[in-house]
């Protein structure tokens, strides 16, 4: 397995669009405007949570399957953008909806990673199922690990271990959050982000949506992706923009050899909710 010093630089586009209300075509067809300038451009695409409808309880009524049109759509600009898309959307499974996090590869793979904080101040809780386990995905020799909007709030699952999931190696290089993140608490937002990639010893890179929703929330945007330190490498102010920045894989290894905090870090293990 690759170790961060033989890993490129990586390039990510934050995708900061104002998202449709409740209009799953016409989200698909803007956001896919937005992403057909980065085809050949880019190595991986963030867009925002629930981009396909805003984040609404009432959107579960008509959640799509695994075998719909977003997750069609998802592959399909993968493969034309030849960069890994990820964003989360409600789908439903069984008997029970998701807010699902998708992962999609140039290659055709396809993972996914179902929230696991559902954000109970809204009452996701009463509608969507949560997720138990938290995702590592491998993509250009890079570990990243893909979190969704509330989940930012809770730093034990969010950890970053040391010789767990790779052996003498932290479990990931990249921390991604995808957001419906109200700008009443955009405080906490910009603040939390930092934290994560401070103590996690990793970048951070995080987009969510901006102007205003059917529930009358006002969104600010403030995507960013955050370095080791965390210094904002690059901010996204309050409006549209698709903004494109590589991370170094090489000012990342001289991180951790110059500041080893991982050595020192307390052993746990993470177990499912009963």
């Amino acid at each position: 397995m690759s170790t961060v010093t033989e890993l490129q630089d990586l390039r990510i586009s934050l995708v900061q669009g104002d998202t449709r209300w409740h209009d799953p075509a016409g989200n698909r067809a803007h956001y896919g405007a937005l992403l057909a300038p980065l085809a050949g451009q880019t190595d991986l695409v963030i867009l925002p949570e629930t981009f396909t409808s805003g984040f609404s309880n009432d959107a579960i009524d008509k959640a799509e399957g695994m075998d719909g049109p977003t997750v069609a759509w998802i592959r399909e600009q993968a493969v034309r953008l030849g960069a890994a898309v990820t964003g989360s959307v409600q789908l439903r499974v069984g008997d029970g909806a998701y807010n699902r996090l998708l992962w999609a590869t140039p290659d055709g793979e396809l993972q996914y990673y179902d929230k696991r904080h559902l954000f109970r101040y809204g009452g996701e809780h009463e509608r969507y199922a949560a997720g138990s386990q938290r995702l590592s995905v491998e993509w250009k020799g890079w570990r990243i690990n893909p979190q969704v909007c509330y989940d930012l709030r809770f730093p034990v699952f969010c950890r970053n271990r040391y010789n767990v999931e790779r052996a003498d190696q932290l479990d990931f290089d990249l921390q991604i959050f995808v957001a419906n993140w109200p700008s009443a608490r955009a405080y906490a937002w910009k603040t939390l982000l930092r934290a994560r990639a401070i103590e996690n010893l990793c970048y951070v890179a995080a987009v969510n949506r901006i102007g205003v929703d059917g529930n009358d929330l006002h969104y600010a945007g403030d995507s960013a992706v955050i370095d080791f330190l965390g210094q904002p490498q690059v901010e996204v102010r309050e409006r549209e923009q698709v903004v494109t920045t590589a991370i170094s894989a090489a000012a990342l290894a001289a991180h951790r050899a110059r500041f080893p905090a991982m050595l020192d870090a307390d052993s746990f293990s993470l177990q499912e909710r009963s």
